[in-house]
């Protein structure tokens, strides 16, 4: 049996899997809060490797580690920023969010809580914010759809846009039928998926180098500043600040990501976010670990035995398919897959969300019934997958490129609003709209002049600053606002649901 017979087994039985998970996702799928938010029933352990496994997205095993081969362990600042980012988001946001959506009108997107909890009647803010998560949303889409067809081109000698097309359209299907509870119990395969390849091939890498000495040596005389935090000393201090600095930005975004919050909003309690903090800040840390080091150990794997990759974002693939039985390295590029699809299926089912609650049943009257709102939410999702699908047929920037623009989108643009909706008595919605508006535009603003700085840290700091200002200029004091603030503050203490 050739090798690329038993690379094809082991992805047709991932599929397999994906398939029927989302197949039995359908049957208890039956009203629209259930397709968009699974009836607030996800277990801790559910909800925290969905998190993780939606958030990490191709990047994980293709951006991450060709950053780390490019250039050398000081882009390792980005998982440094992350972990730090997604345990702070666990800890301030989801406890909070989690009861604030509940009080406030059970709200089960983003833009409704927003509009729920600032009394806004004008409607302007849960429509500027679905316009935000669709734009931005749709490109980040449209890197999962890129790095899929990278994924077959480079694992399966295939054409890119047949690659493409056969991860876009499972993720399809079983995001289709399955709704958020599909997505997010694919999520928990596909999480374990993804930190296990990250744990096996660095270490069989590094026992057929020779050990970790020999690793290390010969990442150091490939280039000087490799096992560097700051870099070598041709990078320079302002340059290597510019990269530090923005690599720890990155974890400011998780605080407006909508793909991950809306798991906080799934969970069954209050008093889940804590063990659900646990188990995904350690599937972080471990999944984080594994990506940098496989892009370290890729420098000495290829200097050794040749075969470097022209494109490093396929750096893992690769020692992969050389290290490991064809079978194993199957599964191994099937969590490549886990990885691309986990984060596809949760941004499509926002997207959705977007579409159906936030923009076409806030207009319509009187609501169309449960059963419509199902079938339209799944409209939404095919929509949304035919344009990212459309802009990924010719990709004219990396994945970590794509992806990196889009978080800081999020980040920039509701990061500072959601903490402040959950934290701030005084934020009002002309308060939210400004700060939202100011991050966005300031992310595209900051990009264009291309500084060097990761456009997320000013955005967001821009954002957060026009919020304040602007509520202050408009705040007066809401009964019913100061009610549910209080209300949510006795929730978490008393752990409800």
């Amino acid at each position: 049996m050739s090798d690329q017979v038993f690379l094809y087994i082991a992805l047709g039985l991932y599929f397999a899997l994906m398939l029927f998970i989302g197949y039995m996702a359908f049957r208890k799928t039956s009203d629209h809060e259930g397709y968009m938010l699974a009836g607030r029933g996800l277990p801790p352990w559910v909800a925290a490797l969905s998190a993780g496994a939606s958030d990490m997205s191709g990047w994980l095993i293709m951006g991450l580690p060709g950053a780390i081969y490019a250039t050398g362990l000081i882009e390792g600042w980005i998982a440094v920023g992350l972990l730090i980012g997604a345990y702070l988001n666990w800890r301030l946001v989801a406890p909070r969010l989690r009861a604030y959506t509940e009080v406030s009108r059970n709200s089960i997107t983003i833009p409704s809580f927003f509009e729920n909890r600032l009394r806004d009647r004008s409607r302007m803010l849960r429509t500027i914010s679905s316009i935000i998560i669709l734009v931005f949303f749709t490109l980040y889409a449209s890197s999962g759809m890129v790095a899929g067809g990278i994924f077959y081109e480079s694992a399966f000698g295939g054409e890119y846009l047949l690659g493409m097309l056969i991860v876009t359209g499972v993720t399809l299907t079983y995001t289709l039928f399955g709704g958020f509870l599909g997505a997010s119990l694919t999520d928990v395969v596909q999480g374990l998926m993804m930190v296990t390849a990250l744990i096996v091939v660095p270490i069989v890498a590094i026992i057929n180098i020779g050990g970790f000495g020999e690793t290390a040596s010969i990442v150091e005389t490939v280039g000087a500043g490799n096992l560097s935090l700051i870099g070598g000393s041709e990078l320079g201090a302002g340059a290597a600040a510019l990269i530090i600095i923005s690599g720890l930005a990155w974890g400011l975004g998780y605080f407006g990501q909508p793909h991950i919050i809306v798991r906080f909003m799934a969970l069954r309690s209050t008093r889940d976010a804590a063990s659900a903090r646990r188990i995904g800040t350690s599937w972080q840390f471990l999944s984080l670990l594994g990506a940098v080091s496989a892009g370290l150990i890729g420098i000495a794997y290829f200097e050794k035995f040749g075969g470097a990759p022209s494109n490093p974002e396929t750096v893992v693939l690769l020692m992969s398919q050389t290290l490991l039985h064809p079978l194993v390295a199957g599964f191994v590029l099937a969590s490549v897959l886990a990885a691309i699809m986990s984060t596809l299926s949760s941004q499509l089912i926002v997207c959705s969300s977007a579409l159906v609650e936030d923009i076409y049943r806030a207009v319509k009257k009187p609501a169309p019934s449960e059963k419509t709102l199902v079938i339209l939410g799944r409209v939404g999702v095919l929509i949304i997958t035919i344009i990212a699908a459309l802009l990924a047929i010719s990709p004219n920037d990396s994945i970590l490129g794509l992806v990196s623009f889009a978080w800081a989108g999020f980040g920039a643009a509701f990061g500072p609003i959601v903490l402040l909706s959950l934290y701030w008595r005084k934020l009002t919605n002309w308060g939210a709209l400004a700060g939202m508006v100011a991050g966005a535009a300031a992310v595209f603003i900051w990009k264009a002049f291309n500084t060097g700085l990761y456009e997320l840290l000013p955005a967001f700091i821009i954002a957060m600053i026009v919020a304040v200002v602007v509520s202050l200029a408009t705040y007066r004091r809401n009964d019913e606002i100061e009610q549910e603030f209080t209300d949510t503050g006795t929730m978490i203490a008393l752990g409800k649901r």
